[in-house]
């Protein structure tokens, strides 16, 4: 498959493509929904022994979520500042520890958008988080024990892929 022509179908808040696609001598053409690169972290408060996760309002799903702190890389920022920032305007805490776990896509089907999946250490919350106010963010910052982690049922797909990681490599 080979990509022949890229035109912006559309410029807003996000980008779409149309792509014109050359494959074993035909031509046709697909959308391509450019999201750029995520970052997500599965937070652990050392003091506490807890998880810190978000709850808010998601576009996509048209719900409120329950899920990871995420967020996307601003241009020019390399994805452990972004992830850091992120960990702060959306829970309020200094990052001690950040370890790199995955990089996945989300919807490889149509999406351009990449997620980069970290594990962080927190222990001093310093600002009372619940998101960036100038991006219409309202985040819920919730605490959950090791069991109510692997108790929790969510859709969400970087939330799932972090509680594996939690099952093969934090149980004692």
């Amino acid at each position: 498959m080979e990509i022949k022509k890229r035109e912006v179908a559309y410029d807003g808040f996000f980008k779409m493509y149309k792509l014109t696609v050359e494959q074993e001598g035909q031509t046709f053409t697909r959308e391509q929904y450019d999201r750029g690169t995520a970052v997500a972290a599965l937070v652990f408060d050392t003091e506490k022994q807890e998880y810190v996760l978000t709850r808010q309002f998601r576009i996509g799903s048209e719900s409120e979520l329950v899920e990871i702190v995420a967020g996307m890389v601003d241009d020019g920022e390399e994805p452990e500042a972004s992830m850091k920032r992120e960990i702060e305007e959306e829970i309020g805490y200094e990052v001690d520890k950040l370890e790199f776990l995955h990089r996945f896509y989300s919807s490889p089907g149509g999406s351009t958008e990449d997620v980069l999946l970290y594990y962080a250490e927190v222990s001093h919350q310093k600002t009372s988080g619940g998101g960036n106010g100038s991006e219409n963010e309202h985040i819920e910052i919730l605490c959950f024990s090791p069991e109510e982690l692997d108790a929790l049922q969510t859709p969400d797909a970087k939330t799932i892929i972090a509680q594996q990681w939690v099952r093969l490599n934090k149980r004692k």
